[in-house]
């Protein structure tokens, strides 16, 4: 099973990272590429442990469903989702958050495996983990851009 893990500085509080990461809002911003919406579960605001989230996507040129259950919840620290049902044979994601000095460092560990045995092995290792690990960063890209954002702006407040 491939895992990708990225680390992401950010100069914004743990705090003000931790949230912008379990915000359903800032999620479907950061994935526009694809399309990603919530539409059904908890479609808005804040996830919270227990929560569940259908997702709406569109990847690889088809529109695809991702249900997730947040799992796991230790505010400002860590948080986990895991795939409940869609095209993956599996999914765990943890998000894990650092304070360094002024900078917090945003964790991604991301789990998976491909549905179809042998054949979803190949693919796995000729271009979804490449895909995936794309598309994290970009999703990390704009929350940090968000974040740092929203620090400066509470900074001139």
């Amino acid at each position: 099973m491939p895992t990708i893990y990225l680390e992401t500085p950010i100069d914004a509080p743990i705090d003000t990272c931790f949230d912008l990461a379990r915000d359903i809002d800032a999620h479907q911003l950061s994935t526009s590429k694809t399309k990603e919406k919530a539409v059904a579960g908890k479609v808005s605001g804040l996830c919270e442990k227990g929560d569940t989230i259908t997702w709406q996507a569109t990847h690889f040129g088809i529109k695809q469903y991702l249900t997730v259950q947040i799992t796991k919840m230790d505010k400002p620290n860590c948080f986990e989702d895991e795939m409940q049902k869609g095209a993956f044979a599996f999914m765990k994601h943890t998000h894990r958050f650092r304070q360094e000095a002024a900078k917090t460092i945003m964790i991604d560990e991301f789990t998976f495996s491909a549905p179809f045995g042998f054949l979803g092995k190949i693919a796995e290792k000729l271009f979804l983990t490449s895909y995936m690990t794309n598309f994290l960063k970009a999703r990390n890209a704009i929350l940090k851009s968000l974040a740092e954002s929203k620090s400066k702006n509470s900074i001139r407040s």
